[in-house]
């Protein structure tokens, strides 16, 4: 912008109020530095943007296209300006997570829904994506909170644990009676059965592959999905056996709906919780870590 900002605005008064000694009363200063703010920039524009009359001024034809783009950007401003004074007045600030699907439902929401009815004015922004990326955006400063699986290497980045995860595999009774029908009542599920998995690019299914690669397990038969809600309905329908999170389960565990098929080797247990990049540790990020630190565990 080639003038000053302050010429626009005496341009911007004298406009709308199609009078240069109500301009000035509004800016207060004085009519003769209304004239010659208005006369420096019809100077520096090379066109004519008043018409002058006793009655006041009215905007030429060049004027009228000045006035319509000088109204939109103080009207922009305005906003900024009533954003910033609510952001105050009610203590508004926001958080950008990025954190799974799964993640996102079974623990993230339960916390969000108590720090919402504390902080009801916090502005949040959730990102879904898979572990790696939200590392890249947590060190990039693109998100503030992550939801993660605890990082072999933190580099630079703060980890706050919040659980230990089991994965399991599950499925109806009815399956497992019928597949030992079929195949033997000693028959290995991972050679006879469907296997219900995450697609390979989830972090969880990188870690039971890994698994099973450390142990010698090779499914023969897999069916990929890639939420884990729909692999526990596939589970849940009689699809086959499902490799789920035992804590996102329990409900259906203890009610029968599912059964938990026990493996020779027990899989590692996994722990989650919130990271972030310290370096863009916001106000409203300690508000929030700060709520995490002081609540009980939310109900899974």
């Amino acid at each position: 912008m080639e003038q000053h900002l302050s010429q626009y605005r005496v341009f911007y008064a004298v406009a709308r109020t199609g009078n240069i000694s109500h301009a000035a009363k509004e800016l207060y200063i004085s009519q003769p530095a209304i004239s010659k703010s208005i006369s420096k920039l019809e100077e520096n524009l090379g066109v004519t943007l008043f018409k002058r009359s006793s009655r006041g001024v009215t905007l030429t034809v060049e004027g009228q296209v000045l006035y319509n783009h000088v109204s939109s950007a103080f009207a922009t401003l305005d906003r900024g300006e009533s954003e910033l004074k609510r952001i105050k007045n009610f203590n508004i600030g926001q958080i950008r997570f990025g954190v799974s699907n799964t993640l996102c439902k079974y623990v993230l929401l339960p916390y969000l829904k108590d720090f919402i009815e504390e902080s009801p004015h916090i502005r949040i922004l959730v990102n879904s994506q898979d572990t790696a990326h939200s590392l890249s955006a947590i060190e990039n400063q693109q998100i503030d909170i992550g939801l993660i699986a605890e990082p072999k290497n933190r580099k630079n980045l703060y980890f706050y644990p919040l659980m230990n995860i089991t994965d399991t595999f599950v499925c109806t009774r009815a399956y497992l009676d019928n597949l030992k029908i079929r195949e033997g009542e000693n028959c290995n599920i991972f050679e006879c059965g469907t296997i219900l998995m995450l697609d390979r690019k989830n972090m969880t299914r990188m870690y039971i592959d890994s698994y099973f690669a450390e142990h010698g397990i090779e499914p023969r038969q897999v069916l990929e999905t890639n939420t884990l809600d729909l692999l526990i309905s596939f589970a849940k329908t009689g699809l086959g056996i499902g490799c789920a999170v035992r804590e996102f389960v329990k409900d259906e565990l203890a009610d029968g709906t599912l059964i938990e098929i026990p493996v020779q080797d027990a899989i590692p247990s996994r722990t989650i919780g919130f990271a972030w990049n310290p370096a863009g540790e916001t106000k409203t990020m300690q508000q929030f870590l700060s709520f995490i630190r002081s609540t009980n565990a939310p109900t899974m």
